[in-house]
């Protein structure tokens, strides 16, 4: 456990806090101010439950029975019913890591004081995280309106009791959860469980997830697009300033910036200066343009997403002394990023799909076909293009957005869904798809830069070089390539290529 805390108070949580939890692991805690704003939104409950005032999922049933009015003995074994009745979800458990970001998301949302729920509550939920005891989430069964219902019952029953969680590589079960943490269970009152179930925080830390990926793709993506143009003997030309100043895009100009500062002086570059080429294909010279929309995208994410870090999903909402019931729990916001940047991802394979195939067939002539050392005996990349363009290919299906498919729920009372939760998780498999695209164009274009000996490329390309020698020895004969494209992919993922940028700025989040 890390010594720093992390104090929330439902207003400062930043999306970098958010990425870098699951290594750092502050000690989170509600602050002062948190904590009276919240008892304020109590005394409020308690007051309309003492004054007989018909509010929804206080006193009053859930969803189509919202009509239902409960008595305010039966408020609590409200509170216990709809915690497990909505234990539904299916599917496998979420990573631990989108676990703790649900948690930490949750309790910061309730930080803020509106939700009616007892600090002592989320206390517990805190404790829990601060432990490393997660509550096993199933990934299934939110459509992502009215909250992310059955995910977040999983999370609260833990809360009770009577849950299930990881802790340290073993399976927690009942009262050994909350053990594991030092805490006793929760005793729901009032609002307290639907404040817990009611949230877009499933829909949000997918989103998140997704969004930290993206980011280190896209930037992966322009150093493999980067070696590609030197393997390609590329134009540096269409990278000019003045060109990407002319269509006046922001995305367009950061991109066209970061890939000038991958080339520049080269051995390679100057080998072609004067060659008969006219214009490089598409893939190569319009990378700024589909790659600066991505990062247009990327950045409209990262603002929808760092609002969602300070927001109140749950309803009804506590003013004052006004209970107020509308639709925050809606996570279109939320799908409609996720889908956004699934889109964005896909574009990013399909033109690394078409670079790799540009490496292969000798448009380069100076490169053998397929990047063989004996063509015809041997098949080089032949069939890693093949899994390129299949992934490339899945990742089109997988981009279909989900926000576009509402589907009524609870007898038309939630006639309209955001299908938010799905949108994430499509991402994420969108996601691992690309790493393994985009480690295949890298692999290509170093085994291109090999047989481009003993010409340099740019100083900053040929660290890039190192980096992939470093982890994949060269080799002038076939071998298998699905170790080396896993080894790649996972450097990817973890940020490794993507360091290797020399201008980040303008980038993350």
């Amino acid at each position: 456990m890390a010594d720093e805390q992390l104090i929330l108070d439902g207003r400062s949580l930043t999306l970098r806090q958010v990425a870098d939890y699951g290594s750092q692991k502050p000690e989170c805690r509600l602050s002062d101010a948190a904590r009276k704003q919240m008892a304020k939104s109590v005394s409020t409950i308690n007051e309309v439950l003492a004054s007989g005032t018909v509010c929804y999922g206080v006193n009053t049933g859930f969803g189509a029975f919202a009509n239902r009015q409960i008595s305010a003995e039966q408020t609590t074994a409200l509170q216990y019913n709809l915690v497990r009745s909505h234990c539904a979800g299916t599917g496998e458990p979420l990573p631990d890591d989108i676990v703790r970001r649900i948690m930490l998301l949750k309790a910061n949302s309730l930080a803020i004081g509106f939700s009616g729920i007892r600090d002592e509550v989320v206390d517990t939920l805190l404790a829990l995280l601060n432990a490393d005891v997660l509550p096993l989430i199933p990934a299934q069964g939110s459509v992502g309106a009215s909250g992310d219902l059955a995910p977040l019952a999983h999370m609260a029953l833990a809360l009770i009791g009577e849950g299930e969680a990881r802790h340290d590589g073993r399976l927690l079960k009942g009262p050994a959860v909350l053990e594991a943490a030092g805490c006793r269970p929760v005793t729901l009152q009032a609002k307290d469980g639907l404040a817990l179930l009611n949230g877009t925080q499933i829909s949000a830390a997918l989103a998140m997830e997704g969004l930290f990926r993206a980011d280190r793709l896209l930037k992966t993506a322009l150093v493999a697009g980067a070696l590609s143009v030197e393997a390609l003997a590329g134009s540096h030309r269409p990278f000019d300033e003045r060109i990407h100043e002319a269509r006046n895009l922001d995305g367009q100009q950061r991109v066209a910036s970061a890939i000038r500062s991958l080339l520049g002086d080269s051995e390679i570059n100057d080998s072609h200066a004067d060659c008969d080429r006219v214009q490089d294909p598409y893939s190569i010279r319009c990378m700024p343009q589909v790659m600066g929309a991505v990062a247009d995208t990327l950045k409209h994410a990262t603002q929808t997403l760092a609002g969602e870090c300070n927001s109140v999903s749950d309803n009804p909402l506590i003013f004052d002394d006004e209970v107020l019931s509308g639709g925050n729990f809606h996570a279109e916001p939320i799908g409609f990023v996720s889908d956004f940047m699934a889109i964005a991802l896909t574009e990013v394979g399909t033109i690394s799909e078409r670079r790799i195939d540009l490496l292969l067939r000798s448009v380069n002539p100076d490169l053998s076909m397929f990047l063989t050392g004996e063509p015809g005996l041997e098949s080089g990349f032949m069939i890693a293009h093949v899994t390129a363009a299949a992934l490339a290919s899945e990742n089109k299906t997988l981009a279909h957005p989900a926000s576009i498919d509402s589907i009524p729920t609870s007898a038309g009372q939630e006639d309209h869904v955001s299908m938010a939760p799905w949108a994430g998780r499509k991402l994420l498999s969108i996601t691992d798809n690309l790493a393994a695209i985009l480690a295949i164009e890298l692999l290509s274009a170093t085994s291109a830069l090999d047989q481009l000996r003993p010409l340099k490329s740019t100083a900053a390309l040929e660290k890039v070089h190192a980096a992939i020698r470093a982890r994949i020895p060269a080799s002038s004969a076939d071998r298998r390539l699905d170790q080396d494209i896993a080894a790649i992919s996972q450097a990817i993922l973890d940020g490794q290529v993507a360091a290797l940028l020399p201008e980040q700025d303008g980038f993350g989040y």
